[in-house]
């Protein structure tokens, strides 16, 4: 009777212990995902989630240039007479995004609306003004002036 005892009780435990496995297991899945920034150029539309993203806190200092110098993110094809439409969720709106291109900032004041869109041909050409087929464009969530978050896109000239 003790060890009929004894192997219920295990065997309770071992269940217990298999169904927290298994809810952790599903906790960790559930993690947040970041807010998504979008591309548009004519009726290709590509989203992304963060490169670099804190949960809305300031990404450290030691790590921001890296982020903005990865080479990763999704590629758009344009030509030079289109135009590029970025999207960001409200969220990165009310606290404010620039553009980066190429890992440098390409204006001074964050843009507090969710949508904008530029003409293609003024991401095709160096700071020595040679024209160039890609271009890395970066949208980055600004808290004033800390950096919160990093979007990677790459733009590349068709043709």
């Amino acid at each position: 009777m003790t060890v009929a005892f004894s192997s219920g009780k295990r065997r309770r435990a071992v269940a217990a212990l298999g169904a927290v496995s298994a809810g952790l297991l599903v906790l960790s899945a559930c993690d947040k995902p970041t807010p998504l920034a979008t591309v548009t150029v004519g009726s290709n539309s590509v989203s992304t989630e963060a490169a670099c993203y804190n949960d809305g806190e300031a990404i450290k200092e030691s790590l921001i240039q890296g982020c903005l110098n990865k080479k990763t993110g999704k590629t758009v094809e344009v030509s030079s007479d289109d135009r590029v439409r970025f999207g960001v969720e409200p969220e990165v709106a009310e606290n404010g995004w620039t553009l980066f291109i190429g890992g440098q900032q390409a204006e001074q004041e964050p843009y507090h609306k969710t949508y904008r869109s530029i003409p293609a041909s003024a991401f095709f050409s160096t700071q020595t003004g040679e024209a160039t087929n890609t271009a890395q464009v970066s949208i980055v969530e600004t808290t004033g002036k800390r950096l919160t978050g990093i979007w990677h896109f790459t733009l590349k000239k068709e043709g």
